[in-house]
């Protein structure tokens, strides 16, 4: 999601966002694993940063790019779709007046989980459950030399017995400690009474501390039943919700973005047809599936609701107290991970390349279709040859100057203008390239080939791989002839779709 980031040129938030070093989790006050996070990569791994804090940098983004305008206090109350764009009713001020229309010719949803009038306009029902168990969030500012980089889980702790709780670092001193309180917890009482000092106090000790932010929430799984409806998609929490752990929210909502913003952009300018939309909702709501289920699975084993749950986690813990079980066996929130687009009606499967699909915990994809290509860092060289020079943004972190020759950049920075062919050296990529041209109006481009071989250690010799402007692999192709080249990009593209 970084890389999504620093693409439109907001590097910034992996500037300022910190990243955990380790992560530990303990039992009953018993530590029972730890491990480092791996910081390998032109941009960190993840970061840990506040909400407000992403919002503002998106909001300068925003309001510094003049294609963009906000029109604030608009509350969208239907939606009304025709063969040429979609008509937004909203209501406007204070008062809530009606009678304000905003013309367009796509919209995209993304007015978060409550999101019900617009979802019951298009027939998109929000499946899912939500949970019953409640948690409390409290952001403190303190000085704790030794966790600056260190997220700690506890099961069981004796001072929140029977229940969790996770503490982990944010930027400037800042630590958000989560609780899994009882059904009958009382906020207000709980400061009142000046319990909720004492909560935070078992957990700091007697360093001075300043509250920034509390508040309590329930987790809810919910996922659309259709995250596209012709020309209007549905995006973020409006298509999706989870719960909190493994960051999959977030972390979701983003690459929703990204490939809403392409297709409609393709479409728009006559490069792709109408029905590539089609394939927004197979794509990412397959991606939301699966951050369904891996976040069901971690709120089975942190909040279990059924005797078996609970059986299953005790022994889980207990073993893992002994020794006897793999750190992985204990469940305390997955990471997100970008998806495979392996099934996609624009992607070429390769049975040499196969898919493995979710990728072991705390790995990468192996490369394949569907695969999002990997960030490595790429050498810019003196000659770019006879191909065509893509565009650049010019750094690991999204400035728009073009980067000079002899400059490494992230290689995922060359992939987002439009097709790309990484090509092995010994392929005549001048031929190649031509052929993708002709089949194509959009841009398409060959970064020169030695060096991506340089770059892509994975690049099989005679291998030729094609990437989406999302930088996911849409073909691996073996020695190709020129027509080959030619009919992926135009599948990557959507023109082998039926027409809707």
């Amino acid at each position: 999601m970084l890389d999504i980031w620093a693409s439109v040129g907001a590097g910034s938030i992996a500037d300022e966002g910190l990243t955990w070093t380790t992560g530990r989790i303990f039992h009953r006050g018993k530590e029972l694993t730890s491990w480092r996070f791996d910081a390998a990569g032109p941009l960190p791994p993840f970061v840990n940063i506040s909400q407000s804090r992403t919002e503002e940098i998106l909001q300068e983004l925003a309001d510094a790019d003049p294609l963009i305008t906000i029109r604030w206090d608009h509350d969208v109350t239907d939606l009304e779709q025709d063969a040429t764009g979609v008509t937004a009713r909203c209501t406007t001020g204070a008062s809530g007046a009606s009678g304000a229309f905003v013309r367009g010719s796509f919209v995209v949803v993304c007015s978060g989980g409550r999101s019900v009038a617009l979802r019951d306009a298009l027939g998109v029902d929000f499946p899912g459950e939500s949970g019953g168990d409640r948690f409390l969030i409290v952001d403190v500012r303190t000085d704790w030399p030794g966790r600056e980089t260190e997220r700690h889980f506890h099961f069981d702790p004796p001072w929140n017995p029977g229940r969790q709780v996770l503490i982990h670092p944010c930027p400037d001193s800042v630590y958000r400690i989560d609780w899994q309180v009882p059904p009958e917890f009382d906020l207000d009482a709980e400061r009142a009474e000046g319990r909720l000092d004492a909560r935070i106090r078992q957990v700091l000790g007697d360093r001075p501390y300043e509250v920034l932010w509390v508040t309590e929430y329930r987790f809810h799984a919910r996922v659309a039943s259709r995250m596209a409806v012709g020309r209007v998609l549905l995006a973020g929490d409006a298509a999706h919700v989870y719960a909190p752990f493994g960051a999959r929210g977030l972390n979701s909502g983003v690459p929703d973005a990204e490939n809403a913003a392409w297709k409609i952009a393709f479409v728009s300018r006559g490069w792709s047809p109408l029905a590539l939309l089609d394939t927004y909702d197979i794509e990412r709501r397959a991606a939301a599936l699966e951050n369904l289920d891996v976040t069901t699975a971690t709120m089975r084993f942190l909040a279990p609701s059924t005797e078996a749950e609970r059986a299953h986690r005790r022994d889980v813990l207990e073993r893992a107290s002994a020794g006897a079980v793999k750190a992985g066996d204990i469940d305390s929130g997955r990471f997100a991970e970008p998806y495979w687009y392996d099934r996609s009606p624009l992607t070429v499967p390769e049975p040499s390349r196969p898919c493995v699909g979710r990728p072991p915990r705390g790995t990468s994809s192996p490369v394949a279709p569907g695969v999002i290509v990997p960030d490595v860092p790429f050498r810019i060289p003196s000659e770019q040859g006879a191909t065509s020079e893509p565009q650049l943004d010019g750094s690991s972190h999204g400035d728009d100057q073009a980067p000079a020759a002899g400059r490494t950049v992230r290689l995922r920075a060359l992939l987002r203008d439009g097709i790309t062919l990484l090509a092995d050296p010994s392929l005549p990529h001048r031929e190649l390239l031509a052929a993708a041209e002709k089949a194509t109006s959009a841009p398409v481009s060959c970064p020169a080939p030695a060096a991506v071989q340089e770059a892509l250690p994975d690049l099989r010799p005679g291998e030729l791989w094609v990437v989406r402007p999302d930088a996911h692999i849409a073909a691996i192709l073996q020695n190709p002839a020129p027509e080959a080249v030619a009919s992926a990009v135009r599948k990557a593209l959507g023109h082998d779709l039926p027409a809707t």
